[in-house]
């Protein structure tokens, strides 16, 4: 039996000794805390869980593929710095009947020669074999999860699968009594004369861009880190939109695949802010595709972006509110008022935990 342990890779991004790889991710040539192009960094992951996943996939298919089909809560816990080596630490926490849930663990060395915990991210991959309307998926072997930590982190994938189908059922229910009372001084707030406030249906950004061969990474499907990099992109300039300052982000909520991209596709990107915390930005980026001949148009990609907004010395700094005004926009402002409302009860209980372990 294989064991997690034995699905381990590596992969850096050796920023120190290449001046041009440096400048290729900054964001600024000026030296500014967070001059890091973090979409550029989602490319590298969606290909460190690619091969990852594959490695172990054909073990037992030579011709199997993978492919990606949701990302799951990205924290960012501290900003990148260019001059440092990027390391990638990928495992397998979990194979199901075709899926694997691929964990990456993003580090950086500090100077007294330790690693510093820049993110954590979980990679959802499929194992497929064939092409278009022909592709099926592979039954998996499952892993042995002989010690403690091999058994916890499969019970946490186990458990992040489980609470994805939680807030997709919770996303239905309607409003608790305390949730409807923040909508309704939202609406209420509208109504007074003179309001000057900014509706969320007018934060918008909205780009297109044509599918070229050269961004094929499966056969006949488009490489999806080149995906979620656009849709990282155009989402923080929509986020800009409200900020009075600069934008970094903190948390990519999740990103769901929903149907391939292929070659020569035309892709319609849509972003827009659906809610603001006290210093955060809450983005939605979807993804149309239109086939070549205009047949076809189909969702692709749905995504749930976090930003903060930040001075020079990247202190979070305030941020205005924003108003919705329709019932789909009421949706999509409870979905991240709920996300924002359990990352802040987790947030805390990580906090009394950590002041237990130190008494």
């Amino acid at each position: 039996m294989i064991r997690p342990l034995d699905t381990s890779y590596v992969y850096t991004l050796p920023f120190a000794g290449d001046a041009a790889l440096r400048r290729k991710y900054q964001v600024v040539k000026d030296d500014i805390p967070g001059n890091f192009r973090f979409g550029l960094l989602l490319e590298v992951l969606d290909i460190v869980a690619g091969d990852t996943a594959l490695a172990y996939v054909r073990r037992f298919y030579p011709e199997g593929e993978v492919v990606t089909a949701a990302i799951d809560n990205v924290v960012i816990r501290s900003s990148a710095q260019v001059t440092r080596d990027v390391v990638c630490k990928a495992r397998i926490n979990h194979v199901g009947t075709s899926s694997l849930e691929v964990g990456i663990r993003i580090e950086q060395p500090t100077a007294d020669g330790g690693m510093r915990h820049v993110s954590s991210c979980f990679f959802l991959m499929v194992a497929r074999s064939g092409v278009g309307a022909g592709a099926v998926s592979l039954k998996l072997p499952p892993l042995e999860y002989a010690d403690e930590v091999e058994q916890r982190r499969q019970a946490k994938a186990r458990s992040r699968r489980e609470e994805f189908k939680v807030q997709q059922k919770t996303a239905l229910q309607p409003p608790s009594a305390d949730e409807y009372a923040v909508l309704s001084a939202l609406h209420r707030t509208q109504d007074q004369p003179g309001f000057a406030g900014l509706r969320v249906g007018r934060l918008v950004t909205e780009s297109w861009e044509r599918m070229f061969p050269e961004l094929e990474k499966v056969p006949q499907s488009i490489f999806g880190g080149h995906l979620m990099r656009r849709a990282y992109e155009l989402a923080a300039i929509c986020a800009e939109l409200v900020a009075p300052g600069r934008v970094v982000i903190v948390a990519v909520n999740r990103i769901n695949f929903l149907q391939r991209v292929h070659i020569d596709d035309k892709l319609h990107f849509t972003c827009r802010v659906i809610h603001t915390g006290k210093t955060s930005v809450s983005i939605e980026a979807d993804i149309e595709r239109i086939s070549r001949d205009r047949t076809s148009k189909a969702l692709s990609n749905t995504c749930l972006f976090t930003f903060v907004c930040v001075d020079t010395e990247m202190r979070p700094q305030p941020v205005p509110p924003v108003y919705p005004t329709t019932y789909a926009e009421d949706a999509l402002y409870l979905t991240a008022y709920r996300q924002r409302s359990e990352h802040l009860v987790a947030k805390e209980q990580r906090l009394g935990a950590a002041g237990k372990c130190a008494n």
